[in-house]
């Protein structure tokens, strides 16, 4: 994860999902209820991309030591025991050669783990820098006709469909991040697009992922 891969990221693209999201939740009229403090959607294990984890460090770099320290001290006890469950994982944190049957496993396994940069407060340690799924979570997802809520606390509100040229944007957004992949890998040709989120706080694991 060093300056030759960050110099090849298009720095918008971090941008461009946040703003994305505040289009989004403009056009629904206030029916997500997402607000500073809420952490409902800061529990469980999720995939993150290489292009998250370099933004993930650049957070961190930012960060008093102390305060550095401890989401990195939390992140290590939680990757500590991901390979404890998953030994594999310490040959193989990409989760590119992994089945997805047993990614649904881990992710189930734990599920109630919180988030390395969840403060006590409920606020995020490096919100600025969080990954695109954080940035764009919310926004109720769409498939087969049918609008599903994006969190147990949306389910209680209603969820209204976003538009058409909202959802075409989110598209784009999607082949813009894969491109910005594409443009990585040529650097890191053997390091895997994915991994799982605490990976993405470990600064000494870049190289192997």
């Amino acid at each position: 994860m060093g300056t030759q891969a960050s110099s090849c990221l298009p720095l918008p693209l971090f941008q461009q999902a946040e703003h994305w999201f505040r289009r989004a939740q403009a056009s629904l009229l206030g029916a997500i209820p997402c607000c500073q403090g809420c952490s409902a959607c800061c529990l469980g294990l999720f995939p993150i991309t290489r292009l998250d984890a370099l933004e993930l460090q650049r957070g961190l770099d930012a960060l008093p030591p102390l305060q550095r320290n401890a989401i990195i001290t939390r992140a290590r006890a939680q990757v500590a025991a991901l390979e404890s469950a998953y030994p594999n994982l310490r040959s193989k944190p990409a989760l590119d050669g992994w089945d997805d049957r047993t990614i649904d496993d881990m992710v189930e396994h734990f599920s109630d783990i919180p988030c390395p940069a969840l403060a006590p407060d409920g606020t995020c340690g490096v919100y600025a820098s969080r990954p695109i799924t954080c940035r764009t979570m919310g926004i109720p997802s769409e498939s087969d006709g049918m609008v599903h809520g994006a969190c147990t606390v949306q389910t209680a509100v209603p969820i209204i469909r976003l538009s058409p040229s909202l959802r075409t944007d989110a598209d784009r957004l999607a082949e813009h991040e894969a491109v910005s992949l594409s443009i990585l890998s040529r650097v890191q040709p053997d390091a895997g697009d994915e991994l799982l989120l605490p990976y993405g706080f470990l600064p000494n694991r870049g190289s192997t992922l």
